[in-house]
């Protein structure tokens, strides 16, 4: 019942019978097989089918919510039962947040130091993504930010806050400023993140608020790159600068061509998102543990 739970599960994932059979690691008639199984075996249709697939019926919604915790709690008993028998090990696959991915390390090495049996995937995606897929139990946990837009069933623990400085060349008339203010960026030639990162939706509305005080509109950035190492780039080959976390932006500015000056103003919480459960699998609990420790140290 749960490989066949889990078969629907990728299905739902993917909206395709090849793709999900390539996840699952079987045939298509393999699965279509077990797909049809598990409907005669609660006694409802869960797929529309056509020549593709075409969705989920209603009764598949729900069964998807149903499966999703079945599984779920299914890998968690599997886990602790290897953990009790040879100690901590297995995979776990962290989402993070390009913005973040300079500060992961702070967590992830200690927490590989602590577990060597673990074996880690660090992936770059969007907050959205983040936690849509832990949801879909395709991410395991992630590192996102806090405020501002819902993280659906998920437990958070804050790490660190968030502050931005402007990345520019060290030619730039700006470098040598102590700090700015959001309205001094008025005639800076951005480069930004694109629109579907909550970073960038976070500039977005810091850059409104302080034009709109001064009766003028934020103008948009003539280019964008969902690549911080591209707008970096773009930096230093001279003529732009970049809205950057401050760590980040520290990071780039140790190259002699960059600078990086400090931006006043609200700081943003980032932290450890994990599903909602109780008990936590062996792994994220022990996660969940070096996030503790590396917040108290």
């Amino acid at each position: 019942m749960v490989d066949r739970l889990e078969m629907f599960i990728a299905l739902a994932n993917e909206r395709h019978f090849g793709r999900a059979a390539e996840v699952c690691g079987v045939t298509q008639p393999t699965l279509s097989s077990a797909i049809r199984q598990l409907e005669d075996h609660l006694g409802v249709q869960l797929v529309l089918r056509g020549s593709r697939f075409q969705g989920l019926t209603p009764e598949g919604h729900r069964t998807l919510d149903w499966a999703r915790r079945i599984v779920a709690d299914s890998r968690a008993l599997r886990d602790e039962m290897r953990a009790a028998r040879q100690g901590l090990s297995g995979q776990l696959r962290l989402g993070v947040i390009p913005t973040a991915l300079a500060m992961a390390a702070r967590l992830t090495a200690p927490f590989l130091e602590r577990h060597p049996g673990v074996r880690l995937s660090i992936l770059s995606r969007s907050s959205s993504e983040i936690v849509t897929r832990i949801e879909a139990l395709e991410l395991d946990a992630g590192l996102t930010y806090l405020d501002g837009e819902p993280l659906g069933r998920l437990e958070a623990l804050p790490l660190y806050h968030e502050g931005y400085a402007l990345l520019v060349g060290a030619d730039s008339a700006i470098a040598g400023r102590g700090t700015l203010d959001w309205a001094d960026l008025a005639g800076e030639p951005l480069c930004l993140l694109t629109s579907d990162m909550q970073n960038r939706r976070i500039v977005d509305r810091h850059l409104s608020e302080a034009f709109a005080a001064a009766a003028h509109e934020a103008p948009p950035p003539r280019l964008e790159s969902n690549s911080i190492v591209a707008l970096a780039a773009h930096v230093a080959a001279g003529g732009w600068s970049s809205v950057l976390p401050a760590r980040m932006a520290a990071l780039f500015a140790r190259d002699p061509r960059l600078a990086a000056v400090p931006i006043a103003g609200e700081r943003h919480a980032v932290g450890l998102v994990v599903p909602r459960r109780a008990p936590h699998t062996p792994l994220i609990a022990a996660l969940l543990d070096t996030a503790r420790r590396v917040t108290e140290a």
